[in-house]
């Protein structure tokens, strides 16, 4: 059998699931294909958390991975509230699923706990299941408490697909020994450019323009950290180009000239047809202000 991310034909680069604030909730047991769809939770206590969470945060599931993660019994959950833009996670056990209504999902608060989540949701996508599953065992073999499994992430056709916070980037199609890096240097903060589809604090475009000056400064041997660069809105250039600014907290700025392009034979979800899709590819890196006294002293 073919599955929709044995297709790679499309760059990771600008793919990532958007969300700046996650709750991340553990439920060791069935997940159905919608988490919200009324048959994980109920249709009554469903209703209340879609009101809730709308247009505040994302809810993902999470467990431990492997056998253990879902024969856990009942009782106590562990939950984590995550704001990516200020890189906080808010560590709580709760009594039930119930309990996320009373959260607090305005207040930023907590400390920078780094967690690895890697997609194993097979009701949504065969992929993430077969690819998933066994990447998280492997991690969690080294990196027990960071590294939990998790409910659909966005792109399953880029699995094994990760997420990474307390910053909210997505990666895709990585491999063990690349989880280990992602994770070793996830715990000291550092950024990692293999395999990473972008920040989910920004557009496709943002994540595009960020990711080019991001393999930039690492090619050059700079250390990188996670929250050291941020992103402007999307201009216009000419023809079918747009313009991104990006900033390093040091005061530097490029422009970054992005293109759209497409692909042809992309398969969105396991058995689907394959079908063309558009996509932002950087065309070319300017640097606009170098960095300021002050930080280049620093």
């Amino acid at each position: 059998m073919t599955f929709c991310s044995d297709v790679q034909v499309e760059p990771l680069a600008g793919t990532a699931k958007q969300e700046s604030v996650y709750v991340l909730f553990e439920w060791p047991t069935a997940w159905s294909r919608d988490v919200l769809d009324g048959r994980t939770f109920g249709p009554g206590l469903t209703e209340k958390l879609k009101a809730k969470l709308k247009g505040v945060a994302g809810l993902q599931l999470i467990r431990r991975p492997g056998r253990a993660g879902h024969e856990r019994g009942t009782g106590h959950f562990r939950c984590f509230v995550v704001w990516a833009r200020e890189g906080l996670v808010q560590d709580y056990v709760l009594n039930g699923p119930e309990d996320i209504l009373d959260l607090d999902l305005e207040h930023p608060t907590g400390t920078c706990l780094p967690l690895v989540l890697v997609c194993t949701h097979a009701k949504r996508d065969a992929c993430c299941a077969i690819k998933g599953r066994p990447l998280a065992a492997s991690l969690a073999c080294e990196f027990e408490e960071t590294v939990w499994e998790t409910s659909h992430t966005k792109g399953h056709r880029f699995a094994p697909s990760v997420l990474l916070m307390p910053w909210g980037y997505s990666f895709g199609r990585l491999n063990v020994e690349a989880g280990r890096e992602l994770v070793g240097k996830a715990l000291h903060g550092e950024y990692f450019y293999p395999a990473n589809r972008g920040s989910g604090l920004t557009t496709p475009q943002g994540q595009v323009a960020e990711l080019a000056v991001a393999r930039q400064l690492l090619d050059a041997s700079e250390t990188l950290h996670y929250g050291d660069l941020t992103v402007g809105a999307a201009g216009t250039a000419a023809g079918d180009s747009s313009t991104v600014v990006v900033r390093h907290r040091d005061g530097r700025a490029w422009d970054v000239e992005l293109e759209e392009k497409e692909a042809s034979g992309v398969v969105s979800s396991c058995g689907d047809e394959p079908k063309t899709s558009r996509f932002y590819a950087a065309r070319r890196v300017r640097i606009l202000r170098a960095a300021s006294q002050d930080a280049a002293r620093g």
